[in-house]
């Protein structure tokens, strides 16, 4: 029999399915809906359309809501860790074909005042590839199907060829005077935003994978995955993290830290991770202001509750873990009562710091 805890777990993993199934179906309603909006030249569609999208970013506030209760709730490991980690960047993916959608309903609006016949051949044959694309995708994130992840994938170079060739025909029919010049710029922004579709159908089958494998390949164009640690002043708690993911020696790992305020390092820590191994003596904190692209950090951890107020909005390709814990360099009394806070903070970071890097990087379920 499940316990309570099981069958909770259940429960909001069932929500958060659910939720990734509604935020999909909004997604490619609108894609198509924009769609239509150019190919039948139908403004009231196109208006509708703009209209609705507010229901997808509501959608998707709502589904990292879900996904950071989730995360916070369980502290989860290995598979669970990677389905959240996946929901998030997949929602941020849904969201984005939502505007794709919104973008493209506005070309067709100045379209439909174009008073001429458009070539909207070659735009229909990009349709009939990114559409579906998208399609699956979902279906293969929602089912867990990483045979239709790959299959999706494999398209993502057709629709690219598709749009360069409607590209050039466009613009050879301008020049040739088969095209009005203000129907040219709209009919290749759809073709443009159409290929984005692709492109985020892709990304989302590359989630899948990973959802389902743990394959670190899902970032192309990427050699490492990097964790950023954040807390307060960066003398302590995101040092400590730091050095025990370096000390993994991981190679498609890179770990820094920063803090709200830096402030040089403390002595106790000095003193206890000189115990543990480590040098930091040296070390120079930094501001997460100085940090060069937070959308380039895949995971930005939350070591201090205070380390929130960097983040009003969360860097839009990153997930962010609050490991919120007590400050053992603010601990007072004897030796042994600091040791032993010191002792309890390294622990508790080592061993999340440990499932982060499995989760990420084993390719066995569970």
């Amino acid at each position: 029999m499940a316990t309570h805890l099981e069958a909770s777990l259940q429960q909001d993993l069932e929500r958060i399915r659910l939720k990734v199934v509604d935020m999909g179906g909004l997604a490619e309603r609108a894609i198509q809906a924009s769609i239509r909006a150019v190919l039948e030249q139908d403004r009231q569609l196109a208006f509708a359309v703009i209209l609705r999208d507010q229901f997808i970013d509501q959608a998707e506030k709502q589904l990292d809501k879900l996904c950071l209760q989730f995360l916070v709730r369980y502290q989860p490991a290995a598979s669970l860790l990677r389905f959240a980690y996946s929901t998030v960047k997949v929602n941020l993916e849904l969201e984005r074909v939502g505007d794709y959608a919104e973008s493209i309903a506005r070309q067709a609006l100045k379209l439909t005042e174009v008073d001429a016949p458009l070539p909207l051949e070659g735009l229909q044959q990009v349709v009939n590839l990114a559409v579906p694309m998208l399609h699956d995708a979902i279906q293969a994130f929602v089912h867990q199907d990483a045979d239709l992840a790959r299959k999706t994938i494999e398209s993502d170079e057709a629709v690219d060829l598709l749009r360069d060739k409607l590209t050039k025909d466009l613009t050879s029919a301008y020049k040739e005077g088969r095209l009005p010049f203000e129907a040219l710029n709209p009919l290749i922004m759809v073709a443009r935003r159409l290929e984005r579709v692709s492109d985020q159908a892709r990304n989302i089958s590359m989630e899948t994978l990973y959802m389902c494998t743990g394959e670190i390949a899902k970032h192309p164009g990427s050699d490492v995955f990097q964790v950023l640690f954040v807390d307060e002043h960066n003398a302590c708690r995101s040092v400590i993290a730091e050095k025990i993911g370096t000390a993994l020696n991981e190679p498609d790992f890179v770990f820094s830290s920063a803090g709200l305020t830096p402030a040089p390092v403390t002595e106790p820590t000095i003193r206890f991770m000189a115990s543990r191994g480590f040098d930091v003596s040296r070390f120079v904190p930094r501001a997460v202001t100085s940090v060069a692209n937070l959308d380039h950090e895949d995971v930005i951890v939350l070591l201090a509750p205070e380390a929130r107020h960097a983040f009003p909005r969360r860097p839009r390709h990153t997930v962010m873990l609050d490991w919120s814990i007590d400050d053992p360099s603010a601990v007072e009394g004897d030796e042994a009562t600091v040791t032993a806070a010191y002792q309890r903070a390294y622990s508790f970071v080592e061993e999340q710091v440990r499932d982060l890097v499995s989760a990420i990087r084993d390719t066995e379920e569970g």
